[in-house]
């Protein structure tokens, strides 16, 4: 799909000052970066996993469970927007804005043709470097998790049940037949 010839963005300034257009726009590493809206599955996936961490996080009000579109900067020429992300908050001085949230502990991304490669390098890189506790690569053709932290050189892969910890409390246990099911009548 080609997308419509725009002027060259290079900073985040230029970025974030782009006309909204219903595309997601990320800056990685100083490349400008346009991803069409998600299908239906990649959203159905989100909203499987997104009810799950918030119940896995409803006692934690030090964390807080969201989704793109969001304009996280982890670097002076990188701006992106995880699927799904979970940043520690706190209480005594809530964020207002994208940048008062920080680097989030946990940051999900799910495969589509389109970003696959992207999701697995550059954004992996730029995760693991920003020091992002995880980072998930959700693949709903493989039916399977892959699982970064910033020192792994490969992933753990998981494919059947998922398990996330915080401070060493275990917050999620969620079989991947629960993310990866079709919906009723499908």
């Amino acid at each position: 799909m080609s997308m419509p010839a725009m002027r060259p963005v290079s900073t985040i300034e230029e970025l974030w000052a782009l006309p909204e257009d219903g595309q997601r726009h990320e800056l990685l590493d100083g490349v400008h970066v346009v991803t069409p809206s998600p299908t239906y599955g990649h959203q159905r996936v989100v909203s499987r996993l997104l009810a799950a961490l918030f119940r896995a996080t409803e006692d934690r009000p030090d964390l807080q469970v969201l989704t793109s579109p969001a304009d996280l900067r982890l670097g002076p020429r990188t701006a992106v927007q995880p699927d799904l992300f979970v940043c520690r908050v706190d209480q005594a001085s809530p964020p207002r804005s994208w940048p008062d949230l920080g680097t989030p502990i946990l940051a999900i991304e799910i495969l589509s043709p389109a970003t696959a490669s992207r999701d697995r390098g550059t954004k992996r890189r730029i995760y693991q470097q920003a020091g992002v506790s995880e980072y998930w690569v959700v693949d709903p053709d493989a039916r399977l998790i892959e699982r970064w932290t910033p020192s792994d050189a490969r992933p753990e892969i998981v494919d059947e049940a998922l398990e996330w910890r915080v401070d060493e409390v275990l917050l999620l246990e969620l079989p991947l037949t629960q993310v990866f099911s079709e919906p009723s009548g499908a």
